[in-house]
């Protein structure tokens, strides 16, 4: 079998994570986060939309890490969002991280909005 080493050109990935914390592009954050290849910003978590509705246009993929476990978006939110024309995919926050990285690598257009691992 042949392995061929995962490259980032030119994007950050999740380098990491912890009880409250992720690591993403060698710096730590605290708390939830909104990680989109370029930047990383601080997220409010379920009850703060705003900043997720600025990726519309920008991915064709959120990624939505819930934390420890996986869990369902409120149902407004999840509707907001699709109405919106972003494609949204929830899962626990560390498969959210490794999924992200791996579409990041491919070049593909996604963000990731996580929720911290207890």
């Amino acid at each position: 079998m042949h392995l061929s080493e995962v490259t980032f050109e030119g994007v950050t990935p999740i380098d990491g994570y912890g009880p409250g914390f992720f690591r993403i592009g060698g710096e730590l954050f605290k708390g939830a986060v909104i990680a989109n290849g370029a930047t990383v910003t601080p997220w409010g978590g379920l009850d703060d939309p705003a900043p997720l509705m600025t990726l519309v246009g920008q991915v064709d993929v959120l990624f939505v890490g819930m934390g420890n476990e996986i869990a369902h978006l409120p149902a407004d939110l999840r509707a907001q969002l699709e109405e919106a024309g972003l494609g949204v995919e929830v899962m626990a926050s560390p498969a959210a991280a490794r999924t992200y990285n791996v579409l990041l690598s491919e070049g593909r257009r996604v963000a990731a909005a996580l929720l911290p691992t207890a």
